[in-house]
């Protein structure tokens, strides 16, 4: 920190109830914010003092007022929250962006099993808002940015709000990077592995007993990519994972499976193929195909989307770096 443009600012809370849980256990969301921003924090009481140059300091406001923002709307603060409203404060936006996306944060989008879920940047609001009002929405972008996630999460509340009659999950079954072999067991068991962090995504949102049932009486039903030839989808959210993998041939096939009152949600990581070389992503394919078709969303996220942890940011932007991106 540079010690001749340091500033001090004073911030007070007006509920004693909600400081510890803005604070963090043994003061550890201010520890966040301090090493992120370059600043430093003094709390007593209800009330912080923050040091450091001009513009950190805004940063910190914006930080502490998000997070306030939560608390009084009867949500939670975690490591979580406090990185997506680090983001939001380090994000270029003007006023108008900036009030959109502190609101996106403390609204309460989704319920899931025991807690309740909010986009944590603004890109994941966006794509929220996408699904919900588009047939087809494409989720783009790396690891860790919650594509998989956000998009079983609603398509999971539609179902449960009688919005749609089925939820189907499928993947293409293509090894990354590896050659497995044969595999021994029935078609199930072979398959499960490739659709394994779809089943993960699931189980966050739903009691086990639950997912049995649905499973049991077709409402909810995950498949490889090849399963869906031939079919028509309708009164169904599909979303297809980890698209990248797919051929042209195939997304063709998938995009035409929709049928009446379905919507698709599509996701993947294009610097992230396991095709043969050569191969052309039909990922890749519809992005350039269906852009401007009507009721068609396109949300390209990136590293600053990164919730999954503070590793996996620095990893995408390490590789970002390697390949020229930055």
């Amino acid at each position: 920190m540079n010690k001749q443009a340091v500033r001090r600012i004073g911030m007070q809370f007006d509920d004693n109830t909600l400081v510890p849980q803005l604070f963090g256990e043994h003061d550890r969301n201010l520890a966040q914010i301090e090493e992120e921003l370059d600043v430093e924090i003094s709390a007593r009481g209800n009330e912080v003092v923050i040091s450091g140059e001009k513009l950190k300091l805004k940063m910190a406001q914006t930080v502490f007022d998000v997070l306030w923002d939560r608390l009084t709307s009867g949500l939670s603060v975690g490591k979580e929250d406090v990185s997506a409203a680090l983001q939001v404060a380090l994000s270029p936006m003007d006023a108008t962006m900036r009030t959109a996306a502190k609101a996106a944060l403390k609204e309460p989008h989704i319920k899931a099993k025991n807690r309740t879920i909010t986009a944590r940047t603004p890109r994941q609001a966006e794509y929220l808002d996408a699904i919900r009002n588009n047939a087809l929405v494409f989720g783009l972008g790396p690891a860790g940015t919650g594509k998989t996630f956000l998009a079983v999460a609603q398509a999971v509340t539609m179902m449960m709000a009688g919005d749609i009659d089925r939820l189907i999950l499928c993947r293409p079954a293509v090894e990354a990077g590896e050659h497995l072999g044969f595999l021994p067991g029935t078609m199930q068991e072979k398959i499960d592995p490739y659709l394994r962090p779809v089943y993960d995504a699931l189980h966050d949102m739903m009691p086990p007993d639950q997912i049995a049932r649905r499973f049991a009486d077709g409402t909810i039903e995950i498949a490889p990519l090849a399963f869906m030839r031939g079919r028509t989808l309708s009164d169904a959210v599909i979303v297809l994972d980890e698209a990248q993998n797919t051929t042209v041939a195939q997304m063709k096939m998938i995009l035409t499976r929709i049928g009446e009152g379905s919507r698709m949600i599509i996701t993947g990581d294009l610097s992230q193929t396991d095709l043969p070389n050569g191969a052309k992503s039909g990922l890749q394919d519809a992005v350039e195909v269906l852009r401007g078709v009507k009721d068609t969303a396109f949300i390209a996220f990136d590293e600053t989307d990164v919730v999954r942890s503070r590793i996996v940011k620095n990893i995408v932007e390490a590789y970002d770096r390697r390949d020229g991106k930055k």
